[in-house]
Order: structure tokens, then C-alpha cells, then sequence
């Protein structure tokens, strides 16, 4: 592990840092949001450029992952929500409801980029992204209905919109990439992958700088209501950090295939699931508010278990 790559925690850091202080702005945090999604594309763009095709079609046949990921993430973490939810915030039904939609739903972006800095198997990584994103879509309105007792129609235009954005777009225009310069394969893997693969931790700080700048001044105005969430997602990491290493050890995963499996049950889709709660629930601001704030906690956290898994490679 390079000496970047060790102080990658504190990078991130420093850019959830300078996030909060330009945020204070309100010109930056007004506009801070626009450029979000710009990195993040550009981020996903360089990883799927690393992404043999060719590969992705063994990872789908990998049941064994697939099997247990699918377990975790669609029964296992939706029952875990509840029962945290039911412990920290029955007094406050809102932020129950934004906490369980949060954590039911995959990453689709985040998820990439910390598991290419935790050496994981991207390969495997990209191909379950599909699966997770295809059963929260179909799984969504039946956790509304169990956990909230009411079925709300979401727009099937903000679910394309995001899939579109956040996984089939750069996945396009890599490929494309790769097919333009299939005749230059040494600029390929001497100039571009190179490139990407030193600037990754530069573009996610960017991004995380400017989530920061957009929603700190959210979270200032409602430092009460961060406390509230910050146990009981604090704890939902710890316990999905624990429960992927006793299964990734008890079938015998590879490092790599642990490392996907970790990031797969950790990292959430925190704007899809805002944007149905957007859609469904318009009067009700703290539901929202739980899907802003969460981001706030998951960023360092991913980037902390990233680190400890580099760590412990060595020993694995």
C-alpha cells in the first residue's frame, strides 16, 4: 500500500472539511450541488475503462456472492433497520421511515470507487450493481407499505434518470473509449488508466468536497437531529462491517471478493432512495432529511473500512 493510499482517510477528511467551510458561502453552497455528479461521472468513467468486459459475464455466474450479497442487503439489512430504528427513534416516526429508506437500498456509485481503493474485485462489483438496483426498485414499495403502512406512487422517471446517470451512461462512454482506441491499446494502458487510476482519491475528495459545501449548512441547522441518526448508523455499519466478514469467512472468499462483498452491504443509495422520498413523501422534510444527512456519515465510514481492509490484506 503507497503512502497516498494510507493517508486516503485523512484526505477525505480534509475535503468533508473543506466542504463545511465553503459551504458557509452561500453563493458556493448554492451551486455546490451542480458539480457533484460531474465527478462522480468522470470517477465511474475511469473505472469502468479498467473493466474487461470479457469479465463481467464470469462475475454474474458467481451465485455464491451473488446468493449471499442478495441475502444481506434485501433481508438481512432491511430487518436490521427496523429493529435500530424501533431501539433509537420510535419517538420519532419520520426519522424511523428516512433511516429504514436509506438503508435498504444498494449503492450503485460510491460503492465502485471504494472498492477499487480497497483492491476489491471490481469485476464482481460492477455486475451485482444491476441486481441490487433492479430489487430495490422492485423492493421499494413493498418496504413502503410494510414499514410506513402506505403505498405511494414513485415516478419510474427518477429511478431511469438516476440509473441512466450514476451507472449506464459512464459504462457507454468507456466502452466507447476502449472501442475508439482499440488500435492505440499502449496510450490505453500507459496513458489513460494511469491517469485515472492516480487522480481516483483527487476526484472522490472533489465530490465529497462538494456534497459538503451543498447540504452543511442542513446539517448545522439541525445538529439535534444528526445525533438522533448518528448511533443507530453507526451501528448499522459496524454490524453489516461484521456480519460480511463472518460470511466472506465462513465461504472462504478471496480478499478481493471480500472486499466487494463489504462495500456491497455497506455503501447505500442515498440519492435514488431521496429521490423517491422526494416523490412520495413531499410534506414530510425530516424523511428527506435523513437521506442528506446520511451521506455526511457513510463518506468517511467507507473510506475508513476501505483503509482497515488494505490493513488487513497482509494478514488475510
Amino acid at each position: 500500500m503507497s503512502r497516498f493510499e494510507k493517508m486516503q482517510t485523512l484526505v477525505i477528511l480534509a475535503a468533508v472539511i473543506t466542504g463545511l467551510m465553503i459551504g458557509q458561502n452561500a453563493f458556493i453552497s448554492h451551486y455546490a450541488e451542480n458539480f457533484i455528479m460531474p465527478f462522480l461521472l468522470l470517477m465511474l468513467y475511469g473505472l469502468f475503462l479498467s473493466v474487461p468486459v470479457k469479465n463481467l459475464q464470469a462475475a454474474f455466474k458467481n451465485l455464491k456472492f451473488l446468493s449471499i450479497s442478495t441475502i444481506i442487503n434485501f433481508i438481512w439489512t432491511p430487518l436490521l433497520a427496523y429493529g435500530l430504528g424501533a431501539l433509537f427513534l420510535s419517538d420519532h416516526p419520520a426519522l424511523w421511515l428516512g433511516f429504514i429508506l436509506l438503508l435498504v437500498t444498494p449503492c450503485t456509485d460510491w460503492y465502485l470507487i471504494f472498492t477499487s481503493i480497497a483492491k476489491g474485485n471490481l469485476s464482481l462489483s460492477t455486475s451485482i450493481l444491476p441486481v441490487n438496483l433492479i430489487l430495490q426498485m422492485v423492493l421499494l414499495p413493498v418496504y413502503l407499505l410494510i414499514f410506513s403502512s402506505t403505498f405511494e406512487t414513485v415516478s419510474a422517471g427518477t429511478v431511469f434518470e438516476s440509473v441512466f446517470l450514476v451507472l449506464v451512461l459512464p459504462f457507454i462512454l468507456a466502452n466507447i473509449t476502449k472501442y475508439l482506441f482499440r488500435n492505440k491499446n499502449q496510450f490505453l494502458k500507459q496513458r489513460l488508466l494511469p491517469f485515472f487510476s492516480s487522480s481516483q482519491i483527487f476526484l472522490l475528495s472533489l465530490a465529497v468536497t462538494a456534497m459538503f459545501a451543498s447540504e452543511g449548512g442542513v446539517l448545522f441547522e439541525n445538529l439535534d437531529i444528526m445525533i438522533l441518526i448518528l448511533i443507530p448508523l453507526l451501528l448499522f455499519f459496524v454490524v453489516n462491517f461484521i456480519v460480511a466478514e463472518t460470511a466472506g469467512r465462513i465461504f472462504k472468499f478471496s480478499y478481493e471478493n471480500l472486499v466487494s462483498l463489504n462495500m456491497t452491504v455497506a455503501a447505500r443509495n442515498s440519492p435514488l432512495a431521496l429521490g423517491i422520498v422526494i416523490a412520495a413523501f413531499p410534506d414530510e422534510p425530516l424523511v428527506a432529511f435523513v437521506l442528506v444527512a446520511g451521506p455526511l456519515v457513510e463518506l468517511p465510514v467507507l473510506a475508513l473500512v476501505s483503509n482497515v481492509l488494505l490493513r488487513s490484506r497482509k494478514y488475510r
